[in-house]
């Protein structure tokens, strides 16, 4: 079933369901916007990145029905898992602890109907959120792709900002393990940040690691048919193919491998969700950092649709 709605602008013209009660999908798409920002009286830096996605995915309509060369396939049709948007959560710069509450009774929402969520951030903090709404279920390894390793413990007297995800997720019980993709430069830790990290148990594989060392270098850290939910800072590609993100940092990833990658853990591992998050749209370049994640987005759909239903 195609969107016959114009409410709303949503992914790839999927069906609008904006009461999370009623949703009957295998995927929901959901955009939440506002995090827990360090700084209320400044603009949030990624409020527009789930508008300019959806605009983006709809710039050729025929694009899901047409052969897409990434998926080998189609993005929609016969034997593909079904999947809705439900628009962008409501909240506020000013209000971090509202839209915390708000995201993690969303997510919980969406689980308990049986739905992978797919989230389009907003800022690098709304993970936590996202990942607290899986507490009492079945524990799963947390793959992060990210320029910066996010373990600080506090910043300002902030603990839920976008420099402590990681730490964050690692006190969260369903949370049986984090493996790190991507870091490269001087990142966001102080070496004692990085020693908790260790401590933790925390596998990282740099971004010069993942060029030499390729897939295998990250997938032999995630068992087999293990659960795994990802999280996807925009600014773990490289800024030649990402130039729209707060901190662009020369080594990144590039897209084909990135897209192999995601293809890869779908084929081994359960996706219980997906969030990803610090695209800036106004930091970008001839509309090419837009491009590139609407594609990841896209790719990550199509491989929820046939792997994960």
């Amino acid at each position: 079933m195609r969107n016959v709605s114009k409410q709303f602008e949503t992914f790839a013209n999927f069906p609008y369901c904006p009461d999370l009660a009623k949703i009957d999908a295998d995927i929901a798409i959901l955009g939440i916007p506002f995090g827990s920002a360090y700084e209320s009286k400044l603009p949030p830096h990624s409020l527009n990145a789930p508008k300019v996605i959806r605009r983006e995915s709809n710039r050729y309509p025929d694009d899901p029905i047409a052969w897409d060369f990434d998926l080998d396939g189609t993005l929609v049709g016969p034997g593909r898992g079904t999947v809705v948007d439900c628009g962008d959560l409501p909240g506020s710069q000013n209000n971090a602890e509202e839209n915390r509450k708000t995201s993690d009774t969303a997510i919980r929402q969406i689980l308990n109907l049986g739905s992978i969520p797919v989230i389009l951030g907003g800022d690098d903090s709304i993970p936590i959120a996202v990942m607290h709404a899986y507490e009492g279920q079945e524990p799963f390894y947390v793959l992060q792709l990210d320029a910066h390793i996010d373990w600080r413990d506090e910043v300002n007297g902030i603990r839920d900002g976008y420099s402590s995800t990681m730490r964050r997720a690692s006190e969260m019980p369903c949370v049986k393990g984090i493996v790190q993709v991507g870091a490269r430069g001087a990142g966001s830790a102080r070496e004692s940040e990085y020693q908790a990290a260790l401590d933790f148990g925390a596998r990282f594989v740099t971004s010069r690691q993942f060029h030499h060392g390729g897939l295998n270098s990250v997938l032999r850290l995630i068992p087999d048919s293990s659960r795994c939910f990802i999280t996807m800072d925009f600014d773990a590609l490289d800024p030649s193919i990402m130039p729209a993100v707060g901190a662009p940092t020369p080594g990144g990833l590039y897209y084909q491998e990135t897209i192999e990658f995601i293809h890869a853990i779908s084929k081994r591992s359960k996706i219980v969700g997906v969030c990803l998050v610090e695209l800036v749209p106004e930091a970008d370049f001839n509309n090419l950092g837009v491009i590139t994640a609407m594609r990841v987005v896209w790719n990550v759909i199509g491989v929820l649709a046939r792997n994960n239903r």
